[in-house]
């Protein structure tokens, strides 16, 4: 009998990868291709979506390749992405209209700083359950709109399409020009502002409000389903399913019940905490989304609190102040000192995301004395990812009566034992890790699988699950408050940060 895989494409930040998985969730072959990263304006971030493109008809046949398979052995195929990232693009070339705009780009704050005036928060919140943030996709179609000449008009007579990153890689997958389809998942809908997070639909106010015309926007689909077959790459292997990354991660983590949270620790850090099919909407500065929605299923909903910078505090660690040679150092430097010898980073380099959402906050660094060595310094890059991460623990506690247990992690960082530690202490609760770190990919596989019968339920999904390390909370209380005060003291030094006059 020839032994059948799920793909899973994992469109990342900053690279695109192909991995096969068996029926026990076993990494079966992976192949990796980074793209380049884009900086052409302070705060910009941009990527060439047809470098993304070629990337992926790259690394697919490498895949397979390297499994010894061919498409035929190919059950399903499952996209996971970049959450945010703004595409658009010419239906009749299939040519993007400029680079894509890339969800950490911070380019529409003045316009986003004009919706929380007015017409403020609450109007977005009601509608789809997400604050103005430069974070999301639609700001980033207005200003647009407002900066490329013509392009609103090309929208409005049909000329423009709009998509999230797994839209435009379904598009070219399933014929591009020669009837793509033009669809997205209601996950990464869910992180456009323009979608009713409750009836799953493009909602009206919302499109009217910014100028987004509806023939621009892709079909909403479940995050697994039966959504085509592929013409280029794998002709005839079935697309069945798209989730963004973290909702993916949630997934590959099988966190299926009410409760049930994971944090994915990479450039930047995301905790989400899965509510049921029971629509909680944050009252303490987190996002309401989409946790995942199977077939015709019920909808299922997360509670979510995006940090920004954790991953990539590190990499400044190394790369601009050139204290460390590579990322893993930070640890042994960090277990030179028994404590932060009392000094604090809030690492505020694009504002702060979750629960404060201040895009004027600034990176501040407390408690300078010269006392303090590398080590100290070492010690407060990692301890900045710990007590953000409970700044939004205590957010889910507040908004939802599930408070946290245990929290699941994966990610890059995770290999930091130090730092798994310190989120032990921090959250005063079990911190484990699974045996399969690929989560995000893993997620992607799972939705695609259980659309075509690979995987017959969530049951089995959980079984396949298997923890790889734990570990257990070991502070006092007493410190560990004392902690977060001097911590959240930091945090109001960085929200209270006034911008300087300009240079001359």
């Amino acid at each position: 009998m020839v032994e059948r895989y799920v793909m899973s494409i994992d469109q990342g930040t900053t690279s695109t990868r192909c991995i096969l998985f068996d029926h026990s969730g076993r990494l079966v072959s992976v192949a990796q291709r980074e793209h380049q990263q884009y900086f052409p304006r302070p705060g910009w971030v941009e990527h060439d979506a047809v470098e993304i493109w070629r990337n992926l008809q790259r690394v697919v046949p490498e895949a397979l390749s390297n499994a010894g398979v061919d498409s035929g052995q190919i059950s399903a195929m499952g996209i996971a992405n970049q959450r945010e990232t703004t595409v658009l693009w010419d239906p009749r070339t299939g040519a993007p209209l400029g680079r894509a705009i890339v969800w950490q780009d911070t380019r529409t704050a003045p316009l986003v700083e004009e919706l929380r005036e007015q017409p403020g928060d609450e109007f977005f919140l009601e509608h789809c359950c997400l604050p103005p943030s430069t974070y999301f996709s639609a700001p980033r179609i207005r200003w647009l709109f407002d900066h490329v000449d013509g392009l609103e008009q090309r929208a409005r007579e049909g000329e423009v399409l709009f998509g999230t990153v797994e839209s435009w890689l379904i598009w070219n997958l399933t014929g591009g020009t020669d009837g793509g389809l033009h669809i997205t998942d209601a996950t990464n809908a869910s992180r456009t502002m323009l979608m009713d997070i409750r009836t799953l639909t493009w909602d009206e106010a919302l499109m009217d409000f910014f100028g987004v015309p509806r023939s621009m926007l892709p079909e909403i689909r479940s995050s697994a389903e039966r959504y085509g077959e592929a013409r280029a790459l794998l002709p005839g292997v079935p697309i069945t399913a798209a989730l963004g990354d973290q909702q993916a991660a949630l997934f590959g983590q099988t966190c299926f019940s009410p409760g049930e949270a994971k944090c994915t620790y990479g450039t930047g850090s995301f905790l989400v905490m899965n509510t049921g099919t029971d629509l909680v909407r944050s009252q303490h500065g987190l996002l309401t989304t989409v946790a995942y929605k199977i077939a015709d299923q019920p909808t299922v909903y997360a509670l979510e609190g995006p940090m920004a910078v954790t991953g990539s505090l590190v990499q400044w660690f190394r790369d601009r102040l050139g204290l460390i040679h590579s990322a893993p150092e930070i640890e042994t430097l960090a277990r030179t000192v028994e404590d932060n010898g009392g000094c604090y980073i809030v690492p505020a380099f694009s504002g702060l995301f979750a629960p404060h959402w201040r895009s004027d906050a600034r990176g501040v660094i407390v408690g300078l004395t010269s006392y303090i060595t590398k080590g100290h310094l070492a010690r407060a890059v990692l301890e900045a990812t710990g007590w953000q991460t409970r700044e939004v623990v205590d957010a889910m506690n507040a908004d939802s009566t599930l408070a946290l247990k245990q929290l699941k992690v994966d990610g890059g960082m995770t290999s930091d034992h130090l730092l798994m530690q310190i989120l032990a202490d921090v959250l005063d609760v079990p911190v484990v890790r699974p045996l399969v770190h690929e989560t995000v990919s893993l997620g992607a596989a799972y939705a695609a699988g259980l659309a075509v019968g690979y995987w017959p339920d969530l049951q089995v999904l959980r079984r396949n699950w298997h923890m790889a390390a734990q570990w257990l909370p070991d502070m006092d209380t007493e410190r560990r408050e004392w902690e977060y005060a001097s911590w959240k003291r930091a945090v109001e030094r960085s929200l209270g940060w006034i911008q300087p006059p300009k240079r001359p």
